[in-house]
């Protein structure tokens, strides 16, 4: 499959559609994940087109990772989550639902306890206060 540069997440780094940020830098963008699992969920995406981690620049990939790794810090202190899950998907059969490398990020509560993937849009106000809260965790270091 060719990359669209018209999906979702490459709109959202063009700035042409919103999403709701937590954090950004030169290489990647962290949002909030309109139909999330747990409270806090949250995506990272790298800036690079790619539509996996096989077809996405190393150097994109690294950049993602670092973020995803800096965020997870950020939204286990924000909701003193207990556990937190990272995953990337590639391909519509492992899951994959934007054709865009991207990092869940997914704060586990209790075990087994979290809502199904890509069902339920959460309300935009929460959103917002949960990104709020993890741009703060993030500012404090």
């Amino acid at each position: 499959m060719a990359y669209d540069a018209n999906n979702i997440f490459a709109r959202m780094v063009r700035g042409e559609i919103p999403c709701t940020r937590v954090h950004e830098d030169a290489d990647t963008l962290a949002f909030m994940d309109i139909m999330p699992q747990a409270d806090g969920h949250t995506l990272v995406i790298p800036k690079v087109a790619g539509e996996n981690l096989y077809e996405t620049p190393p150097e994109s990939v690294a950049a993602a990772i670092r973020t995803t790794q800096r965020v997870a810090r950020a939204v286990q202190r924000a909701f003193a989550a207990p556990g937190l899950v990272v995953t990337q998907f590639n391909g519509a059969t492992a899951g994959q639902t934007v054709f865009h490398l991207h990092f869940h990020i997914v704060p586990v509560y209790t075990a087994g306890a979290w809502r199904p993937h890509a069902r339920e849009k959460a309300d935009p106000a929460v959103l917002e206060e949960h990104a709020a809260r993890i741009r703060a965790a993030l500012a404090a270091g």
